[in-house]
């Protein structure tokens, strides 16, 4: 599976080693070093996947993954963070990053997780289907969901997620399913990303996030979408 992969990393020595491991597994590679060059190389190509370090010159690899989301969802993007670093992946994968590694890790770790997400973004986009979630309309085949008025954009994953919750309406979806059927059994992805990701559409989906009446948890088991809101 060769792929043109953008790798984003201002650590010299990292950056060389990780681009030579990429290219022998027959990848074409092209490396930034800091995120203005990062900006200027995916506003002039299409990649397969981005290799996003964080903390970079001149530009935060958060502020570029907001600035590719703004005008690609589907591309996707690996953020490499340091040890202890929460908020920031926690912030990434809201800003629509697909997944993370955190320093320092293995070669065989993050080659694992290139081979997973370039293998999920070989199927067709989501099938061309809308559908009602109480006051929103869900748009999988736009990666939209609109909401009085506004329309909010979903990443890949989000979409996934609502389109498995929408093909079980009604009963509870298991965290092992999402991570079977969103996440393609990769074991290097917890059940807290699974939160994540739902948190993050409930700031889309629901009037008031905090008390939600269509994308419901069930306790020790997973999630469940109502169409509607439940009349008891």
């Amino acid at each position: 599976m060769n792929a043109a992969i953008l790798l984003v990393e201002d650590d010299l020595t990292l950056r060389t080693g990780l681009a030579d491991t990429l290219r022998q597994e027959g990848h074409e590679v092209v490396a930034a070093a800091d995120g203005e060059s990062a900006a200027q190389a995916l506003r002039t190509r299409r990649f397969a996947l981005v290799l996003l370090d964080l903390m970079l010159p001149r530009r935060s690899g958060l502020a570029l993954l907001r600035e590719l989301r703004a005008r690609d969802r589907r591309t996707p993007v690996v953020i490499l963070t340091a040890r202890g670093d929460e908020s920031d992946k926690v912030l990434g994968l809201e800003l629509g990053a697909d997944d993370y590694v955190t320093k320092p890790f293995s070669l065989r770790e993050l080659l694992a997780r290139v081979r997973a997400q370039l293998r999920r973004a070989q199927p067709a986009a989501p099938p061309a289907e809308t559908f009602a979630v109480g006051d929103a309309l869900v748009d999988l085949a736009a990666f939209e969901l609109r909401r009085d008025g506004t329309v909010h954009p979903l990443s890949p994953k989000e979409a996934a997620i609502l389109a498995l919750l929408h093909a079980e309406a009604g009963k509870a979806v298991s965290r092992s399913r999402f991570l079977d059927e969103v996440w393609g059994g990769d074991r290097f992805v917890g059940t807290r990303t699974i939160d994540t990701h739902v948190l993050n559409l409930r700031q889309k989906l629901e009037r008031d996030p905090a008390a939600p009446r269509h994308l419901l948890t069930v306790h020790g088991v997973g999630y469940r979408l109502l169409l509607q809101e439940d009349p008891a």
